[in-house]
């Protein structure tokens, strides 16, 4: 949330006593700076469309009755000091973490697709890690951090890859051996809990999903309709590739978290890593082999002429932080203007 001048406002509480039902599912997060939507499960991109704009448009209703507003922002533009949420698990991380859970006014979209069972799911998390770095790139929108440029696109993925279990993961080749994995980490008594624990594809604690975690939250609708059919088609590539006996290719998990880095450092405009030779290339080049990859799956839900389309409008207009840049730019770099800016952006 954004106080009028565009600087963070810690106010989740005050939004959330004072929403209604008609406002949609709205809680809080870590800090109070920060609301989280969210939406049921759809199978339509245009249902999945109108569903996050009815979210993101209670979200700013609801705000507007506390004199805040609300805008799709990665990381704050504007210099911030986090306020944590008074909840027992979240003071305790706060203590615990020190300053990478101090700074942690990050938001990122966590896009979760449905599998049969933990097999299923296990074995689509061993093949999609190639393709994530490009959903970061796509998708990143935090170029700005404590009222200055950080030289990332997504500086968001930096923050967050403080956290002592979050990035890329190894091939696990079974849920039993997924399962194993996160007990261990647990046991380590470093992490709070299960859900704690935050692979960059993980299954999910709550819902029989795969749930991919390595978006910034998009500046638009358009953006995170996008980013959801890639995912959902990029699940079910892997779960046909698993059902027909294909072997898993992926790459050691330092590999993966350098394209990860590299994905975040220089979004969509500059070169990424090529999951086909783990090389550079163009960034429309990377984007075109993930389209490639998931054809058919995009082709059977019905989905690729539509995210065609919205792929096309995303580069002509740039990703989230291009645009913020672009904002900067044009207003002397005014950050705060630049807050503001996303805010109008939020539902359009």
């Amino acid at each position: 949330m954004l106080t009028p001048d565009g600087s963070p406002a810690p106010r989740a509480r005050e939004i959330l006593q004072g929403a209604s039902t008609e406002h949609g599912p709205l809680v809080n997060e870590f800090m109070e700076e920060q609301l989280e939507t969210s939406t049921a499960p759809t199978r339509s991109l245009t249902e999945l469309a109108g569903a996050l704009r009815a979210g993101r448009a209670g979200a700013r209703d609801a705000a507007a009755q506390q004199d805040a507003h609300v805008a799709a922002l990665a990381t704050s533009p504007v210099a911030f000091t986090g306020t944590t949420v008074a909840r027992l698990r979240y003071l305790e991380a706060r203590s615990r973490f020190g300053i990478t859970a101090w700074e942690q006014l990050t938001n990122g979209c966590h896009v979760h697709v449905a599998v049969a069972d933990d097999e299923e799911g296990v074995a689509v998390i061993d093949r999609v890690g190639p393709w994530l770095a490009p959903l970061l790139a796509l998708s990143a929108n935090s170029p700005f951090w404590q009222s200055g440029e950080t030289g990332y696109e997504s500086y968001r993925s930096q923050v967050w890859a403080r956290w002592p279990t979050a990035g890329p993961t190894r091939e696990f080749g079974s849920a039993a051996a997924y399962h194993q994995a996160v007990a261990a980490l647990v046991a380590t008594e470093t992490v709070l809990d299960e859900a704690m624990v935050y692979f960059d594809a993980r299954l999910s604690t709550r819902w029989p999903t795969v749930e991919l975690r390595v978006a910034d939250v998009c500046l638009d609708v358009d953006s995170a309709v996008v980013l959801a059919a890639l995912a959902r088609a990029l699940v079910e590539t892997a779960a046909r590739a698993a059902a027909a006996g294909e072997p898993v290719a992926t790459a050691p998990p330092e590999v993966l978290r350098t394209a990860h880095w590299q994905a975040g450092q220089r979004g969509l405009g500059g070169a990424l890593i090529d999951p086909a030779t783990w090389r550079p290339a163009p960034a429309h080049d990377v984007v075109g082999a993930l389209v490639t990859h998931v054809r058919e799956a995009l082709s059977d839900a019905g989905d690729l002429d539509v995210v065609t389309e919205l792929l096309g409008a995303l580069w002509a207009r740039g990703n989230g932080a291009a645009r913020q840049r672009a904002w900067a730019a044009a207003c002397d770099g005014d950050l705060a203007l630049v807050a503001r800016r996303a805010a109008d952006a939020l539902v359009a």
